[in-house]
């Protein structure tokens, strides 16, 4: 009997489509089961075989705050803002720079302090705000960058600027370049894992393309974990289907597989296989890592209430590190609500209240674990808050519009140095003054601290070769430890 009578015999395509489209539907799965460790798989290597040079950094976690927090209510102190309120901004230090078309209208300008006190902390002596006070307690482990900056203005060219290198849609995600070029460490999890939480409803949304693996191969995707009993969608095996089972329709499948690629030469085909067998690997190993329940009290008190809520930032941070243990070479945490162009005082509350004392925990965490040597954290959003107030001003109203002028985010972990501060913005918190980091900048110095040269990891497409910083990007060696 040749192969194709013995495939009819056990169960045809179709059949097998059919009855297992709950589990591992093809086109599901394609789309979201990404085996990113499988490029260090048996079944491949990872593009670059191994780092440029040593890496410091063998590990990221990634907490994207979107939305944009307004760095003058939490990290970049101003002063002259509260001796100038209500005063418009002067033209010389505008200069004409180009405005949202939610403020271009204004006739005025009037400048807003923070309504929430700062105080100096750390041996950095870095402003940190009143509503960050878990954040003020690891001052000393972070590492500090006021002088962020973009040229989108708006949300989604600006989320998809910072995770992708390019304001259009169609490029791989910063965790897929670090996947296609280094592989995983734990051939049972994705190298690159998404996890999703909210502070309050109606914010800016998310889109699968800013984890999408773009023109790389679709096994460098990153995979969402949810939360609930179903934490990967379509990874469960459907009823009636056992493990054993599943294991032969997989055998069996790869077999057809392998006969189609003969024919058609189609990379893709082995994409889609090495995604099913991620697929059911992970059935044994993500209920075990996402199982909370033996993480002992002390660790829920350190993370905060939240921390017992699945779905929550909290929760998730304690999440990241329990995949950073395991070896998962990215993770991505997306935290939203920070949009706050109105009721900012009362907004950002909330959000802070959200992040803070999980921020400050795992930081906390992996260093107890020795974890935080190998491991870099970031903590930023996609571009800052201006200085005047947007629409209606008073002491406890007010609003900021998008500023990709100057920014703040913090890093720490491997390879960065710790109780430092980056960069000088001018007395409004409008210009940068000394030492700019663009986000090309940013993403080509994280590259090197994980051993590779952005300039040297690119991928053909198109019949151009691209890769994550463009062709932009310089590393910001004052920040390297």
């Amino acid at each position: 009997m040749n192969l194709q009578d013995e495939l009819h015999d056990m169960m045809s395509r179709r059949t097998f489509l059919g009855q297992t489209g709950a589990g591992i539907g093809t086109m599901a799965l394609a789309s979201l089961l990404n085996p990113a460790g499988a490029s260090a798989t048996p079944m491949g290597e990872p593009a670059l075989g191994k780092p440029h040079f040593p890496p410091k950094v063998k590990r990221v976690v990634y907490l994207f705050q979107s939305g944009a927090p307004s760095q003058l209510e939490l990290f970049d102190y101003k002063p002259k803002l509260e001796a100038m309120w209500g005063q418009d901004l002067p033209e010389s230090v505008r200069k004409g720079q180009r405005l949202t078309g939610m403020t271009a209208g204004q006739s005025r300008f009037p400048l807003a302090a923070s309504k929430f006190k700062f105080a100096q902390h750390g041996q950095s002596r870095a402003w940190i705000s009143e509503l960050l006070p878990y954040t003020s307690k690891v001052v000393d482990d972070l590492c500090f960058i006021k002088t962020m900056n973009t040229e989108a203005i708006n949300h989604d060219p600006a989320v998809t600027f910072i995770q992708t290198g390019s304001q259009q849609a169609g490029r791989p995600s910063f965790g897929s370049w670090v996947s296609y070029g280094l592989g995983s460490d734990n051939q049972n999890l994705p190298s690159f894992v998404v996890l999703l939480s909210k502070g309050r409803n109606g914010d800016q949304p998310l889109y699968a393309k800013l984890w999408s693996n773009g023109f790389l191969p679709s096994v460098h995707q990153g995979v969402v974990f949810r939360s609930g009993p179903d934490p990967v969608f379509y990874l469960n095996n459907p009823p009636g289907i056992d493990r054993t089972s599943r294991r032969r329709m997989l055998d069996y499948l790869g077999k057809m597989h392998q006969e189609q690629f003969k024919h058609v030469l189609d990379p893709e085909i082995n994409n889609r296989m090495q995604q099913y067998e991620m697929a059911y690997r992970m059935q044994a190993s993500v209920p075990e890592t996402l199982d909370l329940s033996k993480e002992p009290n002390y660790i829920f008190d350190m993370y905060g209430p939240e921390s017992r809520k699945p779905g929550t930032f909290a929760a998730n941070c304690l999440l990241a590190r329990k995949l950073i243990e395991k070896d998962v070479k990215f993770v991505q945490l997306y935290h939203q609500g920070w949009d706050q162009h109105g009721n900012l005082p009362n907004d950002i509350q909330i959000q802070t209240k959200s992040v803070d004392q999980a921020s400050a925990a795992l930081v906390m965490d992996l260093k107890q674990r020795g974890l935080l040597e190998d491991t870099l954290v970031i903590w930023g959003g996609e571009f800052g808050r201006g200085p005047y107030s947007q629409g209606k001003l008073a002491r406890d109203n007010y609003g900021r519009d998008h500023h990709p002028r100057c920014y703040t985010i913090w890093m720490t972990g491997a390879g960065v140095k710790k109780s430092f501060v980056y960069g000088e913005t001018d007395d409004f918190g409008y210009n940068i003054q000394k030492d700019p980091v663009h986000i090309h900048d940013f993403q080509a110095t994280i590259m090197h601290l994980m051993g590779v040269d952005h300039e040297k990891l690119t991928f053909k497409h198109q019949g151009r070769r691209y890769r994550l910083t463009d062709v932009h990007g310089k590393i910001v060696k004052p920040l390297l430890a």
